[in-house]
């Protein structure tokens, strides 16, 4: 199976399936000498686990990470960081009865075709416990990114039908972690929880949109072509489970208006370049313009449902699935670390790669050693 690692400097490589022994991730390219708070990985992986809320599964996993290599005394050795999270809550027997069908909107199929064989307890590979060795990776990257003053927020911004209707420059992020379904907007928020709780007693599912906002981005970060930073960006969130769209800055909306409407005046305030608006999203030509980066990516509704749906077993039978287990009936909350720390890989690795043009005396943004070492 291809597809595991992921970056080009900051490189990652997960491992692991959902009802294994364990998940986890390999790093490779993380600086030495890099104080590492164990803590802040911790926090990182509670604000992912199940079972953390009423409107989340009721699996009950702690996550806790052993560290297997690349970190002593607290810092960066400059080796491949590897770390685990063992899985204790399995129950796997949940799974039996669909041990021989195809579950609608699942990787079941697909999967079954291409390699011939399947983890039918929780999707293996394809589940979304597999982000666990992303959380782990993007809270490491958040910490690097936390010494040049650039830090990653998102939120839930929509849940089926309800929607924040302020801008992130109009909320006040800091209340995120203060609702369960992580939405600043306490209005919007009080009527998501509910809209959660019937569905989940109707056993169903819904879907809805997370909002990401990066801070103190330097210009440059990005290359004009193929590696275009949105791009990146792009591809990084939708390969979390269940993601099913990306816009960045004005996105679709930007497409309905005019070149007029659209385009971000440029002016010299306090001696520093800057734009009136930001409807490009803090990126232009592929690269950072030292502006906010903002962007929304679409969440489909979870397939693992308990209502009937028709469905066909691996004989190609038809038959009425009623699926058990313990399931999410809305991912947003959970996805929201997943979100960030997907983003925060992203960020690290563009500024690592500009440590590069450093070294070849071409690029005006401040190396990652020279920055941390003075050198």
């Amino acid at each position: 199976m291809a597809g595991n690692s992921f970056g080009t400097l900051f490189r990652i490589t997960t491992f692991g399936e959902s009802h294994g022994e364990a998940l986890g991730v390999v790093i490779d390219g993380c600086p030495s000498s890099i104080l590492i708070d164990i803590n802040k990985i911790q926090n990182e992986l509670a604000r992912r686990k199940p079972g953390q809320s009423v409107i989340t599964t009721d699996r009950k996993e702690e996550e806790e990470i052993e560290i297997l290599s690349g970190i002593f005394e607290q810092k960066t050795t400059g080796a491949p960081i590897t770390i685990i999270v063992r899985n204790k809550d399995q129950r796997s027997a949940d799974y039996n009865t669909i041990k021989n069908i195809y579950r609608p909107s699942h990787a079941d199929y697909t999967y079954q075709q291409k390699y011939g064989i399947r983890d039918h307890r929780g999707s293996g590979r394809a589940s979304a416990r597999e982000t666990v060795a992303r959380v782990i990776a993007g809270a490491i990257a958040k910490q690097l990114l936390s010494t040049y003053g650039i830090s990653i927020q998102a939120y839930v911004t929509q849940v089926s039908t309800i929607k924040v209707n302020k801008p992130y420059t109009e909320l006040d992020l800091s209340e995120t972690e203060n609702s369960i379904v992580r939405c600043p907007d306490s209005t919007a928020a009080t009527q998501m929880i509910a809209l959660i709780n019937k569905i989940k007693v109707e056993g169903d599912s819904v879907g809805g949109v997370i909002t990401c906002v990066i801070k103190g981005a330097p210009v440059g970060l990005g290359e004009p072509v193929f590696d275009k930073l949105h791009a990146d960006l792009g591809k990084a969130v939708l390969s979390i489970n269940a993601c099913k769209g990306f816009e960045i800055g004005s996105g679709f909306e930007g497409a309905s208006q005019k070149g007029s409407d659209q385009n971000d005046t440029f002016v010299s305030s306090e001696g520093k370049i800057k734009t009136i608006t930001n409807y490009s999203g803090g990126i232009q030509g592929g690269l950072s313009n030292g502006a906010d980066i903002y962007f929304n990516c679409a969440i489909k509704p979870v397939s693992t449902i308990s209502k009937k749906q028709d469905s066909i077993t691996t004989n190609n039978e038809p038959i009425t699935l009623e699926a058990a287990g313990r399931h999410d009936p809305c991912v947003l909350p959970r996805a929201v670390p997943i979100v960030e720390a997907m983003t925060a890989i992203i960020m690290i690795d563009f500024l690592l790669r500009n440590e590069v043009y450093r070294t070849r005396g071409t690029s005006s943004t401040s190396g990652f050693y020279q920055h941390h070492f003075g050198n």
